[in-house]
């Protein structure tokens, strides 16, 4: 029997027992205060889990977010591509989530968003129409932070083709305060972490832009069939290397976020269905081994 992943009644539950916690929770951590924080990014290029096209896409995002204090949370953002003089709207998303303290050093969610793209973007992430999230982090000593997160995401034919993946990484916060003036603060978050998970969202934007097509002899056929099975396992594909910086005084928060991502896995390596499909894709592959991206952004919270 088939099963069919259904996040939405799962997304469900989790605002019902974040409800509950926001009524009951008695410990030493009190719950934030609802708020409103608007603010836009510039990001030099689209990368998504170490994937790229060969056409570079940088693009301006604008974003609003309202958190209520029981942690509960709703955002919407769209993406501006900058270098194209038509259809710079290449997409957006609307998102719903919760985030929780639990301690002082334990924390959660979980987040359920639809994305939204041109049939032009070159994007990668185009491929795909929606993604459930969940994490939890721990703060070990002030010292080290570990982190874990899940996600399921949804190609754009239905539930056909979806991916399931895990983000592990760890990461430590470098604090100063006081820089310009006594409520200010400078945060820096260097990160190292991996992403795990099949790609069939690789295979659907390759094929999309017509960079791999079944055409040939029946051996070429075959080669595609194996490399389609090959990018539905659960394989290694890329780490990642960041160091978000952000400096905050009052409600204006100024960001800038680089990573450099090590990409792997992208044609797996030694099999009939590699030897045959990079010489037919070589030229206008759109993967890298490795690839240095960057956003920077400003948004005020109310």
């Amino acid at each position: 029997m088939k099963t069919i992943f259904k996040p939405l009644p799962l997304l469900a539950l989790i605002f019902s027992f974040a409800y509950a916690s926001a009524q009951t929770d008695t410990g030493s951590v009190a719950p934030p205060k609802s708020s409103l924080k608007i603010g836009v990014s510039y990001t030099n290029n689209g990368v998504y889990l170490g994937r790229a096209d060969t056409i570079t896409t940088p693009s301006v995002s604008p974003k609003i977010t309202y958190t209520f204090k029981s942690g509960i949370y709703f955002s919407g953002s769209m993406d501006f591509v900058t270098n194209r003089k038509n259809n710079k709207l290449d997409g957006g998303s609307l998102e719903a989530g919760y985030d929780h303290s639990f301690t002082d050093d334990l924390e959660g969610g979980a987040s359920f968003t639809k994305m939204f793209y041109n049939s032009n973007s070159t994007q990668v992430s185009s491929s795909v129409s929606s993604i459930f999230n969940a994490y939890v982090d721990y703060d070990i000593a002030d010292v080290i932070t570990p982190a874990l997160s899940v996600n399921y995401s949804f190609g754009k034919n239905g539930g056909a083709g979806g991916d399931f993946g895990i983000n592990p990484n760890i990461s430590h916060d470098f604090a100063i305060d006081g820089i310009f003036g006594d409520d200010d603060l400078l945060l820096i978050s260097p990160e190292a972490g991996l992403n795990a998970g099949s790609q069939n969202f690789y295979a659907s934007y390759l094929e999309r832009k017509g960079r791999l097509t079944k055409k040939g002899a029946a051996a070429a056929n075959a080669a595609y069939n194996n490399y389609y099975s090959a990018l539905g396992q659960f394989v290694l594909l890329d780490y990642e290397l960041t160091a978000p910086i952000e400096y905050k005084t009052g409600g204006l928060v100024l960001s800038f976020v680089p990573t450099y991502a090590f990409a792997q896995d992208s044609l797996p390596k030694g099999t009939p269905a590699e030897q045959a499909i990079t010489k037919t894709i070589e030229a206008s592959q759109p993967f890298r081994s490795s690839i240095f991206y960057f956003s920077v952004g400003v948004s005020f919270k109310f």
